[in-house]
C-alpha cells in the first residue's frame, strides 16, 4: 500500500477507534440507549464528547474533534490531465464550555498530504456568549462571506466548493466578531485581518496585511414558495488590502445572496455572488446546487456553476484538478457537477463519489472524484437544512 494510503487508513484507524470509547461521556445524566432501533448515527452522536456536565459551574462540555477526508481524482483535459489521491484535510483540537458563558475552541491542521504534518491552526478562538442574542468571538476564525464558505468542509455534499469562491481565498484570519439570534435572524459580523501566518502569535501581533469587514445573515423565511423550509443567506464584504495581505485580496467589495429550500427528501441551494474591485476588475457567480435522498442513506446531488469577469482573464479555474489539468484563465467559466454520498453515519462518516465538467477560454476538463469524510466533534450550527434530513442528524 501506499505511504499516503498507509498514513490515510492510519488516522481513520485511530481516530474512529480510540473515539468510539469517548462516544460515552462522564456525565452519568446522559442516557446511554443501546436499542438495534438506533442508527449508526445516532449511537455516534455524541462521537468527541468526553465529559458533560451542566451542572458542574466551572466546565459543562469538553470535546476532542477533528476531522479527515481523502480522495482520489482524475482530471483529464484538453489541455492535459492530473490525478492521484489527496490527504485534502486533516485536523485535531478541541472545544470546551465553561462558566455557562466561554467557549474555548483550538483546531491545529496538517498540509495537503500530511506535508507538513503540523501547518499551523484553522481556528484558535475564545468567545463569550452573554446571552442567545449577543455572542463575541476574539481570535483566529473562519470568514463567512458566502453561504458556500459558510457551510463546513464536514457538511459539504460537493468534493469541493464553488470556482468562484475557492477563486477569492477565504481563509482562517485573526478577527473579533459579534454574532447571535434575533427573532427570525441569525447575524455573524466582524472585523478580520488579512493574512493568516503559520506562527499564531505572528498572526496575532503583526497586522499589517490590511483588514475586512464582513456582515452576514440568515432569515428564515418558513414556507416561502411551499417549501417544508426556507432560509435565505446573505452577506457583504469590504477589503482594504496591502502588498502584505494574503487573503480577501481579489476584490473590494463583495455582496452574496442565497436561497436554501427543502422539500421531503430534496433539497435547493441557490446563490449568487458579485465582487467589485481590485487588480482583475469585478466578476459575479451563480451556482444552483439540487439535492434528492433516494434512501435514508443514499443522496444524489448536482451543481451548475456560471461566472463571468469585465476583465478577460479576471477569472481561475480550481485550483485543484483544473489548472493543473491546464484549464486556462478567462471571463467565461461554466460547469457541471454530478454525484452520489453514502452517509454510513450521517455525514460523522461518508463515501462521496462525483463527475465534473468545466469549461472556460475554449478549453475544458472533466474530473472524476472518490473520497472519505470522517469527523468527531461538536455539531455546527451555521445553516445547511439538507444535513437535518438525514433522520434529524447533521
Amino acid at each position: 500500500m501506499p505511504d499516503h494510503l498507509q498514513t490515510a487508513a492510519l488516522v481513520v484507524g485511530l481516530a474512529t477507534g480510540s473515539l468510539l470509547a469517548a462516544d460515552k461521556p462522564t456525565d452519568h445524566s446522559l442516557t446511554q440507549e443501546t436499542s438495534t432501533d438506533k442508527t449508526l448515527a445516532e449511537q455516534l452522536e455524541n462521537l468527541g464528547l468526553l465529559y458533560k456536565n451542566k451542572d458542574n459551574a466551572v466546565i459543562q462540555e469538553f470535546w476532542l474533534l477533528g476531522r479527515y477526508h481523502g480522495h482520489y481524482h482524475d482530471t483529464s483535459g484538453s489541455n492535459g490531465e492530473d490525478t492521484g489521491w489527496e490527504d485534502r484535510r486533516a485536523r485535531i483540537g478541541f472545544q470546551t464550555n465553561m462558566l455557562h458563558h466561554l467557549s474555548l475552541h483550538a483546531q491545529a491542521i496538517s498540509g495537503s498530504d500530511f506535508e507538513p504534518a503540523y501547518n499551523g491552526f484553522t481556528e484558535l478562538w475564545a468567545r463569550w456568549q452573554f446571552d442567545e442574542a449577543l455572542n463575541l468571538t476574539i481570535g483566529q476564525q473562519k470568514h463567512r462571506f458566502t453561504h458556500d464558505r459558510n457551510v463546513s468542509s464536514r457538511y459539504m455534499n460537493y468534493m469541493e466548493r464553488s470556482m468562484f469562491t475557492n477563486m477569492m481565498a477565504l481563509d482562517y484570519t485573526p478577527a473579533v466578531t459579534l454574532s447571535g439570534k434575533v427573532g427570525k435572524w441569525d447575524y455573524y459580523t466582524g472585523i478580520f485581518t488579512n493574512a493568516t501566518e503559520r506562527n499564531m502569535w505572528d498572526a496575532f501581533t503583526e497586522l499589517d496585511s490590511g483588514w475586512s469587514f464582513l456582515a452576514a445573515g440568515t432569515y428564515d423565511l418558513g414556507h416561502f414558495l411551499g417549501a417544508d423550509t426556507s432560509q435565505f443567506y446573505g452577506s457583504f464584504m469590504h477589503s482594504d488590502t496591502n502588498a502584505n495581505a494574503t487573503n480577501f485580496t481579489r476584490f473590494e467589495n463583495g455582496v452574496s445572496g442565497a436561497l436554501i429550500l427543502t422539500e421531503g427528501s430534496g433539497s435547493l441551494v441557490s446563490e449568487v455572488t458579485a465582487g467589485q474591485g481590485g487588480a482583475k476588475g469585478s466578476a459575479a457567480g451563480l451556482h444552483i446546487e439540487p439535492g434528492y435522498f433516494l434512501t435514508d442513506t443514499l443522496q444524489v446531488v448536482g451543481r451548475y456553476q456560471l461566472a463571468t469577469s469585465s476583465d478577460e482573464k479576471g477569472l481561475n479555474g480550481q485550483r485543484r484538478y483544473e489548472r493543473p489539468a491546464g484549464l486556462p484563465a478567462g471571463d467565461l467559466y461554466q460547469a457541471g457537477y454530478l454525484g452520489l454520498n453514502y452517509y454510513i453515519a450521517a455525514h460523522r462518516i461518508k463515501l462521496m463519489t462525483g463527475l465534473e465538467y468545466a469549461t472556460m477560454s475554449h478549453e475544458d476538463t472533466l474530473t472524476a472524484f472518490i473520497g472519505f469524510r470522517m469527523f468527531f466533534g461538536p455539531q455546527s450550527n451555521a445553516p445547511f437544512p439538507g444535513n437535518k434530513m438525514l433522520k434529524g442528524l447533521w
